[in-house]
């Protein structure tokens, strides 16, 4: 595997940046990353993200809650049977409201697990060319990209309005 270094370019401009991003990709010089201070429509989709899988989750979690609510109900009202005026021992409609509570449940404990484990929480390492000023106010992209590929990926951070580019080795 060859040598890999990171180009790292600060933006002011979300729209600048998203525009870099674009071209970036388009010339598949490296891989993107890209740092925002706050959620943008903009960059993701000039990062072309895909959607969230923490919603198949929370759709998994929510469904064993709902098996696991009437599973409960119906197989206690069996074990402990409790005969009153010849009604049936599991009549559905009051076994709902627990099941659905469950289903609440599970899926949003499914959807905090999903979350932490689709985003590697914990991070122990710090993250390659990050800057404390992406989380406050300036947009960062990082470039990994070949040695041979730096040079454009540099001059195309430069045009594209970026305040500052560095080099930094892998």
């Amino acid at each position: 595997m060859s040598e890999q270094v990171r180009i790292v370019g600060s933006f002011a401009d979300e729209a600048q940046c998203a525009e870099v991003i674009e071209r970036l990709r388009h010339l598949k010089l490296g891989k993107v990353e890209a740092f925002v201070p706050f959620p943008s429509e903009r960059i993701n989709e000039a990062m072309e993200l895909k959607r969230s899988p923490v919603r198949w989750w929370v759709l998994g979690g929510g469904i064993t809650g709902v098996i696991s609510g009437f599973a409960l109900t119906v197989g206690t009202s069996y074990t402990y049977p409790h005969h009153v005026g010849g009604k049936s021992l599991s009549s559905i409609p009051p076994y709902v409201i627990i099941a659905f509570e469950l289903m609440i449940l599970f899926g949003a404990l499914s959807g905090v697990l999903g979350f932490l484990i689709n985003n590697r929480f914990p991070r122990f390492e710090p993250i390659a060319s990050y800057s404390p000023r992406f989380a406050s106010d300036r947009f960062g992209i990082v470039v990994s990209c070949e040695p041979a590929q730096a040079e454009r990926a540099e001059a195309m951070l430069k045009e594209g309005g970026a305040e500052e580019v560095h080099r930094e080795s892998v």
